[in-house]
This record gives structure tokens, C-alpha cells and sequence, in this order.
């Protein structure tokens, strides 16, 4: 009987469930040229793409390496996005049940006993008359089964059910979205690092250079061949350069802290690891940028924006559907009896169908339609302002990269040709051929073609890490993100992308 009532209950949803209509506009994924995307870069780039899924593996740094992978899997950035994409998935888990019916079950138990009166009465000999009792109790045993099952014949169930799956992976995207920034801050403060170690190495050159100066600027005073001024200049220029310490070695400490709170632990914990000196990072001289529609796809931030976009059309569907008829049905089976044994010798069920409709809500529901259709507008504006910052963003990059390479090499030049000017103006200073204020401006000149030279490689570093960035680099984006299970919560798993969706 209970299966029956079951078929009952379940066929008709299901049969009404395959003729229901959605309606609400369907999604369709726009164009490269409905976003306004160029066939080519408007600046001079590689065509040819490449594969930058670790390209921090391509600075040949095996320490920089190691910091990036472990900030990408203990960040505390990443944690929360992980756990908002964990959120996400249970979202999309409880819209999709309301496709399914829904049973409760229910059992009971109760007992009444008579405290007073409804016993039975004798009459004694004497004429009394007695309540002897006899009333007693009585057992109730039941069970029962109920059933629910929305229709939503007009869509606006799997309208829902579909925002919400484009919600999930938009958040998979927005998660990616922060590993990319997590991966490409690393980088940066990686090479402000080595940047400081290797200006302070250069204060340091400097400042032994500059004390040779000033004992023999000592010694030529003492012997009568300069006046004090000498001695007084040089005291000043060095005490100028080891003021500059102190300085660089508090950036040096953010640095080195600001990394290790990237890879969640204590600002100091990277101390031992970045003690040793190491050269500043440098990459490739060129990087393939691709055709400008197909790096927009790598890019997570656009793909959620789109995504986005996705679920705000659903959401249309789902409004429009409040301004129709909603069908639902409900049953439920019960058994009473006094004892166990005998609870299922009489079941009783009913069936319920029900149809309400909105006749006057003052607009409220029409309204609610425009309003979802606005959100739809304003998705679509922000979709395409994402696609515009992402062209944006690469083509500085390209920019930044070359401009920084192009300055490389010059400020490298001149710190060479200020060096060689430094050692001949030492040298004839020692046979008194020139002053002390020239030798001054000679090492002034030479520590800051030094850092001048240093700083041009770390830009190029840090253009490089910026390019990566822009072009979608940090993450496989043949795969969507998918939320792990709680106990896995540091690597997110991944599934085969769909083939939805232009940029």
C-alpha cells in the first residue's frame, strides 16, 4: 500500500516535471567582439602562447619556488576562499534537492490510564455500595509517512538550481582569482628582498671604500698636503652612506616577514631561509602572450565575472516564474493500533494537490522581475568592464617588461662607466691629482649607479611576475575548481572544464 501511495505521489511531478516550461531568458555566452576584445595587442607582443600553469619555475630560483608552492597551500587568503567555495558547493547541494521530493517519517507511542472514576461498582451485603476499579489504561502505537513535492512546472526550481550551480563556479574562480594574487605577492616581496640584501651589500662596499677615504684623508691632512676640509668631507660622506643602513635593512625585515605571513607562519620564520645572499630573480627576456581572446580564458577573473553573469539570467527565471501558477503535491500514509503486533492491520492515506496563483500583490512580483533584470544589466556591465581591465593589465605588463629590460641595460652601463670613473678618481686622489670633492662625487655617483642597476633588475623581476599575473598565469585553467572535502581543504580538486562561455 505504501508504495502505491508513493507512485501516487511521485508520478504526476514527474510527469508534470518533463512538459514544465522555464521560463526567463536562457543564458547564451557572448563573443569576443560583443565584449569588445581585440583580434591582436595593440603593443608589440610574442604571439605564440605558453604553458605558465608554475611559471615562478622559469626564474630558476629554487627558493622562490618553495615559497610560492607553500603559500598556495597554507595561505590563510586562500583558506577562506577555499572555505567560501566549500560554502558555495552546499549552496548548489540544497537547491539541487529541492528537485526531489520530500519524506518524513513519524512513530509514536502513548498510554491513558483513568486516575478517577469509570470503574466498576458493587453493592455489598450491608446495602453499601464500593468502586472496586476496573477502569484501566490503554496503549496507542502509530506511524506515519509523509510526502512533498514542489513542481515548479513554470522552471523556477531548476532556475535556481542553475544560478546556484553558476554561483559555485564562480566562486571556484574567484578562489583561483586569490591564489593568483597570493603566488604573484610572494614574487614580489621575494625580490624586494633579494633588492635590499643587494643594495645593502652595495652600502656596505661603500661605506669600506669611504673609510679608506677618510684615513687617507687623515694622513694627507696630518702630512700637511690638504687642509681639514678633506678630512671633514669624507667624514660626512661616510657617515651619509652608513645612515642609509640602518634604512634598508627595516625594509629588508618587512620583506622577509611580509613573506612569511604569505605562507602562513611567523614574521620571522623565513630569516634562516633568506640569510644567505642570493642574486635577484631573472627571467626569460621574452614571454608569449597569445591571442588576446584566448588569454582572456585564462584569466579566473574573468571567467567568474562571466559566470556571474550566468547566474544573474538565471535568477530572471526564477522571478518571472513567481508570476504564474505553482503546483505542489502532498500525502501521507498513517497506522494506528493498540499494540504493536497489530499497527499495520488498518493504514489510512490521503492525497493533496494544490495550485496557488498571485492575483493582486500591488506590482511586487513584477517589480522583482525588473529588479532581477537590472542585476542581469549590471552583471553584464561589470563582465565587460573585467574583460576591458584584463587587456588592460596585459598590455602594461608587456609595456612595464620591455621598458624595465630597456633600462636594464643602460643603468648597467653607467654603473659600469661610474666604477671605472670611481677607481681613477681613487687613484689620482692618492697621488694628489685631483680633490676630495671630486672623489666624493665619484663614489656618490658609483653607490648610486649601484643601486641604479640593482633596482632596473628588480623592475624587470617585478614586471616579469606582473605579466605572468595578467596573462592568467598560477593555475591550470583547463579545469574548473572544485571544493575539496573539509579534511583537504589546502588543494582544491579540479574537473574538466565545460565548454560554456566565450571570454
Amino acid at each position: 500500500m505504501r508504495r502505491a501511495f508513493l507512485i501516487a505521489v511521485i508520478s504526476p511531478g514527474a510527469a508534470l516535471a518533463v512538459v514544465a516550461c522555464s521560463v526567463g531568458p536562457d543564458y547564451t555566452p557572448r563573443s569576443a567582439a560583443d565584449l569588445g576584445v581585440p583580434p591582436t595587442w595593440s603593443v608589440r607582443a610574442a604571439p605564440t602562447p605558453e604553458d605558465l600553469t608554475r611559471w615562478w619555475q622559469r626564474f630558476d630560483d629554487p627558493v622562490l619556488g618553495r615559497l610560492v608552492e607553500q603559500a598556495a597551500s597554507a595561505n590563510l587568503d586562500v583558506a577562506q576562499a577555499i572555505a567560501r567555495l566549500r560554502q558555495a558547493r552546499e549552496a548548489m547541494i540544497q537547491s539541487r534537492a529541492s528537485l526531489l521530493p520530500s519524506l518524513s517519517g513519524s512513530g509514536g507511542y502513548s498510554r491513558s490510564e483513568t486516575l478517577r472514576g469509570g470503574g466498576q461498582t458493587i453493592t455489598l451485603p450491608d446495602g453499601t455500595v464500593q468502586n472496586i476499579g476496573g477502569g484501566g489504561g490503554a496503549n496507542n502505537f502509530s506511524l506515519g509517512l509523509s510526502g512533498s513535492y514542489q513542481l515548479g512546472i513554470f522552471g523556477e526550481v531548476r532556475r535556481t538550481v542553475e544560478a546556484s550551480r553558476a554561483d559555485y563556479q564562480a566562486s571556484g574562480f574567484d578562489y583561483a582569482t586569490t591564489l593568483l594574487s597570493v603566488e604573484q605577492e610572494v614574487a614580489r616581496n621575494y625580490v624586494l628582498a633579494r633588492l635590499y640584501q643587494a643594495q645593502l651589500a652595495n652600502a656596505r662596499a661603500s661605506l669600506a671604500l669611504q673609510e679608506d677615504n677618510l684615513e687617507i684623508a687623515g694622513f694627507r691632512v696630518q702630512a700637511g698636503l690638504v687642509s681639514s676640509l678633506d678630512l671633514e668631507q669624507a667624514r660626512g660622506q661616510r657617515a651619509q652612506t652608513a645612515a642609509t643602513i640602518p634604512t634598508l635593512e627595516q625594509q629588508y625585515n618587512a620583506a622577509v616577514s611580509r613573506l612569511g605571513v604569505l605562507t602562513a607562519q611567523a614574521p620571522g620564520a623565513l630569516k634562516p631561509l633568506l640569510v644567505a645572499a642570493r642574486p635577484i630573480p631573472n627571467g626569460p627576456a621574452l614571454v608569449g602572450a597569445g591571442i588576446p581572446a584566448d588569454v582572456l580564458r585564462q584569466r579566473p577573473d574573468v571567467r567568474a565575472a562571466e559566470r556571474s553573469l550566468a547566474a544573474a539570467t538565471a535568477r530572471i527565471g526564477v522571478a518571472e516564474a513567481a508570476l504564474y501558477p505553482n503546483l505542489a503535491i502532498s500525502g501521507n500514509i498513517d497506522a494506528r493500533a493498540n499494540t504493536v503486533g497489530s499497527i499495520l492491520d488498518t493504514v489510512t492515506g490521503g492525497l493533496f494537490a494544490g495550485l496557488t496563483q498571485a492575483i493582486f500583490d500591488g506590482g511586487k512580483l513584477r517589480s522583482q522581475v525588473r529588479g532581477q533584470r537590472a542585476a542581469a544589466d549590471a552583471a553584464l556591465a561589470a563582465y565587460k568592464s573585467t574583460v576591458l581591465t584584463a587587456l588592460e593589465d596585459i598590455e602594461n605588463a608587456v609595456v612595464a617588461l620591455d621598458t624595465a629590460r630597456r633600462r636594464e641595460v643602460e643603468l648597467t652601463t653607467a654603473y659600469r662607466a661610474a666604477d671605472a670613473a670611481a677607481i681613477l678618481s681613487r687613484s689620482q686622489y692618492r697621488t694628489g691629482l685631483t680633490d676630495f670633492t671630486t672623489l666624493s662625487q665619484q663614489e656618490a655617483a658609483l653607490l648610486s649607479a649601484r643601486n641604479g642597476a640593482a633596482q632596473a633588475r628588480a623592475d624587470a623581476a617585478t614586471a616579469l611576475v606582473q605579466l605572468y599575473g595578467a596573462l592568467g598565469g598560477g593555475w591550470d585553467a583547463s579545469a574548473v575548481p572544485e571544493a575539496p572535502p573539509r579534511a583537504a581543504a589546502a588543494a582544491p580538486l579540479t574537473q574538466p572544464a565545460p565548454t560554456a562561455g566565450n571570454p
